[in-house]
């Protein structure tokens, strides 16, 4: 007996010695292709619809807590209009939903629409927001949010990444019009070094607040003009940490791609829809797609960057567009022809089903939610195709 109180007693004071075990250096899980969906619900997914979205093969899900209701007007960051620390119970729900990815499987890049200063635009009366790139005083702010977030999520082993900041548009309300040449996005991009137009700068300075209190946790950043490839490409230099990933989206050509294109008379197809930049006609087919998902793997070789630090974090088209399908395999095929990782917009959104790709083409958007409000959800049909597709993809 006295032999074994002494073994116990010699166990638990190691373990008082040595403390809880080190967070895990999730940099790892991204050295192989991963792919995932994004989930921008109204209100934080359960268990089951964590369950459910690794059912289709995903290892991974961008998760915004944006929509969903807190203590302020704005959840977790209080009120965009002052931070002043992160609201506890938001917190608390936020962990809680973290936990539920992680008991399915899933690792998890957290991304935020609202920041200090940048209020998502619809949560915004429809304004876009833009105080994050005009008022130093909310750039301040934005950094200190992301320290406090990353303190107090740096032990969560579901956290694969902290995604700074959700297609930003530093370039919005300029004289820089999105259809620019590439040259002279990389003018304006030199030009606004220092200033508070530059997004690398806020990138830098956010890394390293956060860097001060979480020295593990990847960090993911989207490009400037809604995280656009040729933002991406447009970039003048990389960012200085050896857990970073550079992040764009892919909607391209949006005039195809999303709601309005519906509501035209003879709806945009694909291939064959043409996007006018300055510097030349685009034309939107599979060779098409892989010039512009290109672009930003190009820029990343050349920065010596490899293509699994690269991420497609969201690419998608409306579910009821004829030439949806053709267009998403020309999407992942372009992204993992060059060994990126990718996530499709969006799984089992709860309060709007236009990129659902379990609703069948033949659910027209008024079931949904007719449904929806009848508290029926859960008997909506899932049989869609275009989930078929995508769980194909995702099980290569």
């Amino acid at each position: 007996m006295k032999s074994t109180h002494n073994s116990l007693l010699y166990l638990a004071m190691a373990t008082l010695m040595t403390g809880p075990a080190a967070a895990a250096d999730l940099i790892n899980f991204w050295n192989n292709p991963q792919k995932g969906g994004n989930s921008f619900n109204g209100a934080p997914p359960d268990q089951a619809y964590f369950n459910a979205l690794a059912e289709t093969g995903a290892t991974w899900v961008r998760l915004t807590f944006s929509k969903w209701e807190g203590e302020g007007r704005d959840f977790l960051v209080g009120d965009a209009d002052h931070y002043d620390g992160l609201k506890t119970a938001d917190l608390a729900v936020l962990r809680k939903t973290l936990d539920a990815a992680q008991t399915a499987g899933l690792k998890v890049a957290i991304v935020p629409l609202v920041l200090p200063g940048a209020r998502w635009t619809q949560q915004n009366q429809g304004k876009f927001d833009d105080r994050l790139w005009t008022d130093p005083a909310f750039a301040n702010q934005a950094v200190r949010f992301w320290r406090d977030l990353a303190a107090a999520l740096k032990d969560h082993p579901a956290v694969a990444a902290y995604n700074l900041i959700n297609e930003p548009a530093p370039e919005k309300n300029t004289d820089l019009p999105e259809t620019a040449s590439m040259h002279d996005l990389e003018a304006w991009q030199k030009e606004q070094a220092g200033g508070p137009h530059d997004l690398l700068t806020l990138y830098e300075r956010m890394i390293e607040a956060i860097r001060a209190v979480d020295k593990l946790t990847p960090i993911m950043v989207d490009s400037g003009f809604h995280a656009g490839s040729r933002s991406l490409a447009a970039w003048p230099r990389t960012l200085d940490d050896d857990k970073l990933l550079y992040a764009f989206h892919m909607y391209e050509p949006y005039e195809a791609t999303s709601s309005p294109n519906m509501r035209r008379e003879k709806p945009l197809r694909y291939p064959g829809t043409t996007t006018d930049y300055a510097d030349g006609t685009w034309i939107w087919n599979r060779k098409g797609v892989a010039k512009y998902v290109d672009l930003a793997f190009d820029w990343a070789k050349k920065h010596e960057i490899k293509p699994n630090r690269v991420v497609v974090g969201e690419f998608g088209c409306m579910r009821r567009w004829t030439d949806c399908g053709p267009y998403l395999v020309d999407v992942i095929d372009a992204i993992d022809a060059r060994g990126g990782h990718w996530a499709f917009y969006a799984f089992r959104e709860d309060i709007w089903d236009g990129m659902d790709y379990e609703l069948p083409f033949s659910l027209k958007p008024g079931r949904f939610y007719q449904f929806t409000e009848q508290g029926k959800s859960e008997e909506l049909p899932r049989n869609g195709v275009l989930m078929q597709l995508l769980k194909t993809r995702m099980r290569r």
